[in-house]
């Protein structure tokens, strides 16, 4: 590292903060470690109340000259932030796997590329936003998205840039300025994309990012009164703090909270497929809050599905993400770890059964688990682990898969293996989630609604419902009358 300089995987990486178009250095640093192998990726910036205020002081002054841009223009700055993006795909790429240990396979053939798709895709949708006028009485109704203002975004460490661009992206295209503080264990593609912006064109102060620990830089951030905006992915605790933090404001929320999401497997499913549901569950080491963690198999196929499972799971390759033929990766922080192993070793304490795993391996990994013999309302069954760790419990008819499927306090999601075309209708319907998957997992369209229900989060993002919350919606109604002759 020289000055505020670090090397990640041979990328430079600026550690300071982005505010107003220039990086800014704090009086004092946090450091940060890569999970494949503990070591130092660089000391990175940490912020204060002050580079908050500050940053949110430069998204305030470049808001009105950001607002006026016509949207063709907002567009195009979009798709250059893209190019950009596409440019450093393979910078992107081992950056972040190196500072979140997910699979680098997977952030150059997926991750990266959805990141500059999100970019587009929202740049061409704004570009398509409008709502026929209607009529009132021979009055005319027309309805607008104005840009709310400045926006705060904090963003989690298991997808950092896609998630982060995912929030990004609508709240620019809608003419808004942005805040973002990234997760403190996974800030370098942050930084990379403050550079790409800049290159890309975006005015000062458009796009910012403050770096920091947790409430010491986000209670400013969320509390601020010039604040319009606070998109959050993350946990429901770190939830709750936001909110109570943004009542003082009555500043609108977005929050996508996790999960504790059901696979239902049906004795009319087709097992393979059942089985290659439930392993793809275990994908980026267990930490994806989409996960389908709970499987619930019918009674008279449970035992030849947990034999297939147990063979399939046995073939999953363990190691360094770097290596193209791994699987699995590390978990993010020795802190995750002992939460993942607290909760196996408590459950199997209580009488769970570890089918396979149930232990740490070294470094900073987890074996996959499957878990029997566990009681519906268990901590392990109603908590969100957040790490490889299935649990497995049978039904015996429709009405009870339906009940153990509803009965947590969470409804993200939920996935559904059957042949029958009927049931999938009929229990997709009483299922509660904000997201169905039938036959097939993790199909994500950019303009369809997504957020959770319950504990699992407030709101929808995705296509025109991403518009609706990061602008004021305003409807105008025009008599036909009063206009001056020469008007």
């Amino acid at each position: 590292m020289t000055g505020h300089l670090t090397t990640v995987a041979g990328v430079p990486v600026d550690t300071r903060h982005w505010i107003g178009g220039e990086r800014v250095a704090s009086a004092e640093t946090f450091t940060d470690v890569s999970p494949i192998d503990g070591g130092v990726l660089g000391e990175i910036a940490r912020g204060t109340a002050a580079e908050a205020h500050a940053a949110v002081a430069a998204a305030k002054a470049a808001f009105p000259g950001w607002a006026a841009t016509p949207r063709a223009e907002r567009a195009r700055l979009l798709h250059a932030v893209a190019d950009g993006v596409e440019r450093r795909l393979e910078d992107l790429a081992v950056v972040e796997t190196a500072d979140n240990g997910a699979l680098l396979r997977s952030h150059r053939r997926g991750v990266m590329p959805r990141v500059a798709h999100n970019f587009r895709f929202f740049a061409d949708w704004l570009l398509t936003l409008d709502h026929e006028d209607f009529d009132t009485r021979g009055h005319t109704n027309h309805v607008s998205w104005d840009p709310a203002g400045p926006c705060v975004l904090i963003t989690p460490w298991n997808a950092p840039l896609m998630l982060a661009t995912w929030k990004i992206a609508p709240a620019l295209a809608a003419g808004n300025t942005v805040v973002l503080k990234p997760a403190e264990w996974t800030p370098m593609t942050a930084s990379l994309l403050a550079d790409i912006a800049a290159e890309a064109g975006l005015p000062a102060g458009v796009f910012n990012v403050v770096q920091g620990l947790g409430s010491e830089i986000g209670d400013a951030l969320t509390s601020h009164p010039d604040v319009r905006r606070i998109s959050f992915t993350g946990s429901v605790p770190t939830a709750k703090h936001i909110a109570a933090s943004a009542a003082a404001q009555l500043t609108p929320l977005s929050l996508e909270l996790g999960g504790k999401s059901p696979l239902l497997v049906f004795a009319d499913a087709d097992l393979d497929l059942a089985v290659e549901l439930a392993v793809e569950q275990y994908d980026n080491a267990g930490q994806v809050c989409l996960a389908a963690t709970r499987l619930l198999v019918e009674e008279s196929v449970a035992e030849e599905f947990t034999r297939r499972l147990v063979e399939k799971a046995a073939q999953l390759a363990q190691g360094d993400p770097r290596d193209l033929s791994t699987d699995i990766g590390p978990n993010i922080h020795e802190r995750q770890l002992e939460k993942i192993d607290g909760f196996v070793q408590r459950a199997i304490a209580a009488g769970a059964r570890a089918v396979i795993g149930g232990h740490r391996l070294a470094g900073r990994f987890y074996a996959p688990t499957l878990l029997a013999d566990v009681a519906q309302d268990s901590e392990i069954v109603q908590e969100e682990v957040f790490g490889p760790v299935l649990t497995l419990q049978t039904f015996r008819d429709e009405a009870e898969a339906v009940r153990l499927a509803n009965d947590t306090r969470f409804g993200l999601a939920a996935t559904l293996a059957t042949g029958s075309r009927e049931r999938a209708e009929r229990v997709t319907g009483q299922l509660v989630a904000g997201t169905v998957w039938v036959n097939c997992f993790f199909v994500r369209d950019l303009q369809a609604p997504f957020g959770g229900s319950r504990h699992s989060g407030v709101g929808r993002e995705g296509g025109t419902w991403s518009f609706d919350f990061y602008c004021d919606l305003k409807n105008t109604v025009t008599a036909p009358k009063g206009w001056q002759e020469n008007g």
